[in-house]
């Protein structure tokens, strides 16, 4: 985290009377929680931009003579929730499953995985 960020949040914590802290578990959990306030904000605009599109597609060609429901079958109505949607899945993969796969404890391990391979090395040859 920068200087001037941290000075910042030094400010405002001093200001709020310890309503917020420099914690770095703050900091992470800060960090944790605009992710996801990032993805909801995402898939929000998913659902309302698809749901135009898909209205828009009932009466494309027929503006005065009422809802024409063959727009429904036609691949383009689609295929912008379907591409969007594999970037929304991936963006929501990064946000929540980054946890399972790279957590705290897998770090450790393997952290003590390498330490452990450098040391039978070293002894190896001494």
């Amino acid at each position: 985290m920068g200087r001037f960020r941290r000075d910042m949040y030094e400010e405002y914590a001093k200001q709020h009377s310890g309503e917020y802290t420099n914690d770095e578990s703050y900091n992470a959990a800060y960090q944790k929680v605009k992710k996801i306030k990032g993805f909801y904000s995402h898939l929000k605009v998913y659902v309302i931009v698809n749901m135009i599109i898909i209205v828009s597609s009932l009466s494309r060609n027929h503006l005065g003579s009422g809802i024409d429901f063959s727009g429904l079958s036609e691949w383009h109505t689609y295929s912008t929730a379907f591409f969007w949607g594999i970037g929304l899945v991936a963006h929501g993969l990064s946000v929540f499953a980054s946890e399972w796969f790279f957590n705290s404890d897998w770090e450790q391990k393997k952290i003590q995985k390498y330490m452990d391979k450098d040391a039978a090395n070293k002894n190896k040859w001494e």
